[in-house]
């Protein structure tokens, strides 16, 4: 019988890690954190053969917890008792842990959203916007797969469907096949980085980094990469036009709306003007309602409200004074000149300060020109001359006088929205209008529930927890306004959230057992001074790090690298002077390889199951392989610009 190549792969890295075993374990002189390294390496093998990850991470470590606490006390019965004692500490400490609680309530919200049915009208509307783009059908692939994994964040449904809906249309179109599933497939995985991403929850309650601050962190890096994306399948569509053909002129159209027809038969090509025409002429048009017509006018005028409610809000922050308290120098933190004027300082206490800087005693009238301001406690006095202001008390702020002037950024951000809305107009025909309303249906409502979920995250306005709350319920108000919201599919949803959050709190618990069991037996220890005994730099210890888990992201899962690796590179993180929210970004980007990678590439086996025969395993496989290139050149800009996931955390959080 013929074994499947993945298989052989499987078995080949199985028997690597047993002859590592074999050969370099020190068998003469084994030590508790050989027998930890030993436990790793069983666990690596364990779940290659196929054994669920918690459970195996879960009996691996109380088996050698209890042979921790029996080598070191030589008694079974405590160390048994230890044993247990140490497994219900560990399962309570992940029970209590308040970063968990936001799992469910995001997993709800995206199965709420996605059977709310906006993926296929989201697709359609991004496939007209982008028609005149090379590579339209894989750029709006693209673009969909961002948006659409932004709101849900499950890889497999957001593969699957695309693959239902994509995939059709662009080989239909003439894509070439390995084009049209590596678009789809690496597009899927980008729910694993675009916040609100579960994988970053779980990180960040793995390795206690901030989850507020790694959603700020993954929006920028996350944008990149999509970016990096759509400018491959350009570039592509340009050189080799055989593997993207452009659309023909009739699947670029889209067909007018009666209303959109009656005011087009107007004579005006632009469909403000039109409209302005057909709501100032003398009489009402008898084939439009005026009714619609302030619709179709609402419609259109909304970008140009919301540009400008953002330029006012810029507006506001830019020009804003600052709030500078009067707080007295003997009140300051760190001062040590605070004297409350009820005893003399003892002798040998702090040196008088200068006579020229004592404040005057507390009187009645006004200081003299030049002299200083009254000390704490004294009313302010009335202004010795015309015009003069009184002196702030002390410990108030300090009144702010005009705004400021709008800085210079702020006018070149005014001048671009406004030659955006200048272009956005003159290109507003009744036929693109009809596009922009299809996306005001589709992209809109979900944007608005995205913007409100990491919007209240990211400027301190809710916890992840509460706007993961916010989350579900938008992703019900959806499935409601769409007429899909019903008991099966609430059913459904509460069923596989439930069994979402299970696995990923069976993964917690394990990794806890098995964290502490490694941590018993010294491993850690041994990997420290085996890494420190290398001399490497900061940058030297990056890059092993990030090849390790990138080879590791071939056999193994995101969620097994992150529960068992993570806790054993953050403790170094401190030694090389790295910040653990940057690593986090590193990992971040590397872990999409996990999806991305054969033979375990799950994004892959998800497209094969809904593709046409035709498709084979190895074409997909192939058509991934550019994409897992390109995430190796975002994880390199991310190296020489850390600005690009640090700048905005700094800005809000530090």
């Amino acid at each position: 019988m013929k074994i499947h190549k993945a298989l052989w792969f499987g078995l080949s890295c199985i028997g690597l890690v047993i002859l590592m075993i074999a050969f370099l374990t020190p068998w003469d002189n084994l030590t508790t954190g050989h027998i930890g390294l030993l436990m790793l390496a069983l666990i690596v093998v364990a779940i290659m053969l196929g054994f669920p990850t918690a459970f195996t991470l879960m009996g691996m470590g109380v088996l050698f917890t209890f042979l921790a606490y029996y080598m070191q006390s030589s008694d079974p019965a405590r160390s048994i008792g230890q044993t247990l004692d140490l497994m219900v500490q560990r399962t309570y400490a992940t029970m209590t842990n308040d970063s968990l609680i936001s799992i469910p309530l995001f997993v709800f919200m995206g199965y709420l959203v996605e059977r709310a049915n906006l993926i296929e009208k989201l697709f359609r509307s991004m496939h007209l916007a982008l028609a005149r783009v090379p590579g339209a059908l894989a750029v709006a692939t693209l673009a969909t797969c961002a948006i659409f994994a932004t709101a849900t964040g499950i890889v497999g449904a957001v593969v699957t469907l695309m693959g239902l809906l994509a995939m059709p249309a662009m080989l239909k179109a003439g894509y070439s096949v390995r084009l049209t599933a590596g678009s789809i497939t690496a597009g899927g995985c980008l729910g694993i980085l675009l916040p609100p991403s579960v994988m970053l929850i779980v990180y960040g309650a793995t390795t206690g980094v901030s989850v507020v601050q790694l959603y700020a962190g993954a929006l920028f890096p996350g944008i990149m990469l999509a970016a990096l994306y759509m400018g491959y399948v350009i570039l592509v569509a340009k050189v080799r036009p055989s593997m993207a053909p452009p659309l023909p002129m009739e699947e670029r159209g889209v067909p007018l709306s009666p209303e959109s027809a009656a005011l087009a038969s107007g004579g005006h090509v632009r469909a403000l003007s039109g409209m302005v025409a057909a709501l100032f002429k003398g009489r009402r048009n008898r084939d439009v309602p005026f009714g619609a017509l302030l619709r179709y006018m609402a419609m259109a005028l909304a970008p140009l409200a919301v540009t400008v409610l953002l330029v006012a809000v810029v507006y506001q922050a830019t020009t804003r004074p600052e709030v500078v308290y009067d707080i007295p120098a003997e009140l300051q933190l760190g001062s040590g000149d605070f004297d409350s004027g009820l005893s003399e300082p003892p002798s040998g206490g702090l040196a008088e300060p200068p006579s020229g800087e004592l404040a005057e005693p507390p009187s009645n009238e006004a200081p003299a020109a030049g002299g200083l301001s009254e000390p704490p406690g004294t009313p302010a006095a009335p202004a010795a001359a015309a015009g003069a202001a009184a002196p702030a008390a002390p410990g108030a702020p300090a009144e702010a006088g005009d705004s400021l002037a709008a800085p210079m950024g702020f006018w070149i951000f005014a001048g671009i929205c406004a030659m955006a809305m200048l272009v956005f107009y003159a290109m507003l025909t009744w036929a693109r209008l009809e596009i922009f309303k299809m996306l005001m249906s589709s992209f809109f409502p979900l944007a608005v529930m995205i913007a409100a979920v990491l919007g209240s995250i990211a400027f301190g306005l809710a916890t992840p927890s509460e706007a993961a709350a916010m989350g579900a319920m938008g992703g019900a108000l959806l499935a409601l306004a769409y007429r899909r919201l019903n008991l099966p599919v609430l059913r459904e949803s509460v069923f596989l959230t439930a069994k979402t959050s299970a696995m990923v709190c069976w993964l917690f618990v394990g990794s806890s057992i098995f964290s502490a069991a490694f941590a018993l037996l010294g491993g850690q220890r041994i990997i420290e001074e085996w890494v420190l005994s290398l001399g490497l730099s900061q940058l030297q210890f990056l890059l092993l790090a990030q090849i390790i888990i990138f080879l590791l992201g071939w056999p193994l899962e995101w969620t097994e690298i992150i529960v068992i690796f993570m806790p054993i590179f953050v403790p170094l993180l401190n030694t090389f002077g790295i910040d653990p929210l940057f690593f986090g970004l590193l990992v971040a980007l590397n872990l999409q390889t996990a999806f991305l990678s054969p033979p375990v590439a799950m994004s892959a086996f998800y497209l094969k199951g809904v593709s046409p025969p035709h498709v084979t395993l190895n074409q997909i496989f192939m058509g991934m392989m550019p994409f897992m290139g390109i995430q190796l050149i975002a994880i390199f800009l991310l190296y020489v610009f850390p600005e690009i996931g640090l700048w905005l955390p700094t800005v809000l959080y530090r």
